[in-house]
C-alpha cells in the first residue's frame, strides 16, 4: 500500500489543490516500512491526481478538497480520506489500525471550507436591500 498525505511542517495540509508537498508512506502488513517527502513542483488541483498516480499512490489522506480534484482522484483509482487533520504520521498510523477520523463529506470552494460559506450566508442577510432600508425611513 502506498499512502500520500498533503503535508506541511509535519501536519496534514488543509487544502489539497494548494499543497506544495506530500509525504509518501509505503506500508506492508499494517506497518509503515518507509516514508519520504516529495515536492509537487507547482502542480495544482487536477494535475496532482496524475502526479500521485505516477508515484504509485493508491490512498490519499488530506484536509479540504474540491469536487474537481475528487473526480480526478477517483478516475486515477486513488482511495480518498478527506477531512483529516493533525500529525501526518499519526493519521497514517490511524488509517493502518482502522481508527482514522476523517469526514468523507469535507469539501472546499476556492480553498474555503464549503460548510463555512453556507453558514456565512443567511436568508435574512441575502434579502436586505437598499430599497428595504429606504422604505423604512419614509
Amino acid at each position: 500500500m502506498k499512502i500520500a498525505v498533503t503535508y506541511e511542517n509535519g501536519q496534514v495540509f488543509q487544502h489539497f489543490g494548494h499543497t506544495e508537498q506530500f509525504k509518501i508512506y509505503e506500508a506492508a502488513e499494517g506497518k509503515v516500512v518507509s516514508a519520504r517527502v516529495v515536492e509537487t513542483g507547482g502542480s495544482g488541483h487536477g494535475a496532482l491526481a496524475g502526479f500521485l498516480r505516477g508515484l504509485g499512490v493508491d490512498t490519499l489522506i488530506c484536509g479540504g478538497i474540491g469536487g474537481g480534484a475528487r473526480s480526478a482522484l477517483a478516475e486515477a483509482g486513488i482511495q480518498l480520506y478527506p477531512g483529516a487533520s493533525g500529525s501526518a504520521d499519526a493519521q497514517v498510523e490511524a488509517l493502518l489500525d482502522g481508527s482514522l477520523a476523517y469526514d468523507a463529506t469535507t469539501t472546499t470552494v476556492r480553498g474555503i471550507p464549503a460548510d463555512t460559506i453556507t453558514r456565512a450566508v443567511t436568508p435574512a442577510a441575502a434579502m436586505t436591500t437598499a430599497a428595504d432600508i429606504t422604505a423604512d425611513w419614509a
